[in-house]
């Protein structure tokens, strides 16, 4: 019996699929999402209310402490030339959609230069209205009718699921390994991957 996974060419009538990517841990090799862990026990001991909620910086002092955390961002991660060559053969219509803070931006488009996308991908979203991160991404999941959202942030990949149809690939880090999930990567090559071989 097929999986719905192996079907999705199929049901779309062959037209690309439609696949979004977030930005910082998928995108970029990030190394400190392993963070990710330890900072969801610390909110599930301390701050049970805000577990399902992400914490919005609103002074400056807390936006410049988010702009340095996200100098931790330090490479373009191996596989998104693939993406780029799948989106020029026609394969894909590729999208970036990160939840990244309007206070944010300089920095997000200086990686958007230096990822030389030119015409490669056929939108760039970011959260310039201050969001949550994963009813930004819900929204624009739903917008683009996405087929594919490939996500590092295990909360937001549970969010999509629930919420929206898109098939949601999760880049996992070392500290979540023993999670159990059916389309999770250890790397964003290893995702490409298995988006290719639809």
């Amino acid at each position: 019996m097929n999986s719905p996974l192996s079907n999705l060419k199929s049901q779309i009538n062959k037209r690309p699929l439609r696949v979004g990517f977030d930005l910082d841990g998928v995108l970029l090799y990030n190394p400190a999402r392993i963070a990710r862990h330890p900072i969801t026990i610390v909110k599930r001991l301390f701050f049970p209310k805000r577990l399902h909620t992400f914490y919005v910086p609103q002074s400056e002092i807390e936006k410049l402490m988010w702009r340095v955390f996200h100098w931790s961002s330090l490479f373009i991660a191996p596989g998104f030339n693939q993406i780029k060559e799948m989106s020029h053969k026609g394969l894909i219509e590729p999208y970036i959609v990160t939840a990244r803070f309007d206070f944010l931006e300089p920095d997000f488009n200086t990686w958007i230069r230096r990822m030389r996308i030119n015409d490669s991908f056929k939108g760039i979203y970011l959260n310039k209205q201050n969001q949550q991160p994963h009813i930004f991404k819900e929204q624009i999941v739903k917008e683009l009718k996405l087929d594919i959202f490939v996500e590092d942030n295990w909360d937001i990949i549970q969010h999509l699921t629930q919420t929206t149809k898109a098939k949601t690939f999760w880049i996992y880090n070392i500290f979540d390994r023993g999670i159990q999930y059916e389309y999770k990567f250890p790397t964003l090559k290893k995702a490409v991957e298995k988006i290719k071989s639809y």
